[in-house]
């Protein structure tokens, strides 16, 4: 059974930073692109970050460009995202997802993707 199941997250200060993990099990993710999503109540699910198969590609949504990181490490099957500088507004659940296109590129459409984790909570008092 493919699962993808994320965790790290939790209530932290504005100015805080967490980081994210999410593990794969049941099959091997190294050849496909992933990529991390939120959602907050009463709002669409939007695309943070995604990262190439490889990880060598990045894309990241402009109001988190610069506070925060996606890596992908293939051979523990698993992504990364780092989230320094938070703010009350980067409160949401954040998913993480992964395309199954073989040695495909970034998308930040989330129908593009077929495997979704179940989220984990990210919440930023001010």
């Amino acid at each position: 059974q493919v699962q993808l199941v994320e965790s790290g997250g939790g209530l932290v200060q504005a100015g805080g930073s967490l980081r994210l993990s999410c593990t794969a099990s049941g099959r091997s993710f190294s050849a496909f692109p992933m990529g991390w999503f939120r959602q907050a109540p009463g709002k669409e699910r939007e695309c943070v970050a995604a990262t190439s198969w490889s990880g060598g590609s990045t894309y990241y949504a402009d109001a988190v460009k610069g506070r925060f990181t996606i890596s992908k490490d293939n051979a523990r099957n698993t992504v990364s995202l780092q989230m320094n500088s938070l703010k009350p507004e980067d409160t949401a659940v954040y998913y993480c997802a992964a395309r199954l296109v073989t040695y495909g590129g970034i998308t930040r459409e989330k129908g593009d993707y077929t495997y979704w984790g179940q989220g984990t909570q990210v919440t930023v008092s001010s």
